[in-house]
């Protein structure tokens, strides 16, 4: 069986990429990822290259409509990051609508390459009151495509339960820690690595870090 998997070039979907590779195989898998404007775009340039190191087929797709259409600090370059988040909104990074639409654009590469699996690294655990990242919406997500489509895709979520201490677990199980340590993107301001240390991608990724460590 062959899977696509929705990659950023971040730490979770990298993670899944891996992943993906051990469950399906090198030559099974591929990877589609999105230029959104969004202001860490240099994500993009990390997963070509680890795609290219792997073997894995790499598409970008441009879908400029979405900073067209959603105001946020993502893609909004006036717009500062939120270092902290209400408890009463979701925070200002959100993208409406994000993963629904890469969800559908991946479910349209995909079954016209005979791709029943899509791969996508959302977690509820960590999800920082995106809704599109909870189980429910996956799930729903699932059923709407399979039925719009006409075709038995099966979405997987392997860190839909994992907080992100278990995502650098996982990690290290697949033999990438450092891969993914020091050649993924999360920083919303485009720092490689660690990041920049003070956005809130860059605090959640650290603080997992830091209480893996403290597990081994």
């Amino acid at each position: 069986m062959k899977a696509l998997v929705i990659l950023s070039g971040g730490q979770d979907s990298t993670t899944c990429l891996f992943w993906a590779l051990q469950k399906y195989g090198t030559g099974n898998v591929h990877a589609i990822g999105y230029d959104y404007n969004q202001r860490h775009k240099a994500e993009l340039d990390f997963a070509r290259d680890i795609c290219n190191q792997h073997n894995v087929p790499f598409t970008v797709i441009s879908l400029p409509v979405i900073a067209e259409l959603s105001d946020n600090a993502l893609t909004n370059p006036n717009m500062a990051v939120d270092t902290s988040k209400s408890e009463d909104s979701p925070p200002n990074t959100l993208v409406e609508g994000r993963n629904l639409l890469f969800l559908t654009y991946a479910a349209i590469y995909a079954k016209t390459r005979d791709i029943r699996v899509l791969v996508t690294g959302v977690s509820e655990s960590d999800f920082s009151g995106y809704p599109d990242c909870r189980d429910i919406f996956i799930k729903s997500c699932n059923v709407t495509l399979n039925m719009g489509m006409d075709y038995p895709f099966i979405i997987e979520t392997p860190l839909m339960w994992r907080a992100k201490a278990r995502v650098w677990q996982l990690a290290s199980e697949l033999g990438v820690l450092d891969i993914i340590k020091n050649q993924t993107l999360t920083c919303y301001n485009g720092i490689v690595g660690t990041g920049c240390g003070n956005c809130p991608a860059c605090h959640l990724r650290q603080k997992g870090y830091e209480e893996y460590l403290c597990t081994k």
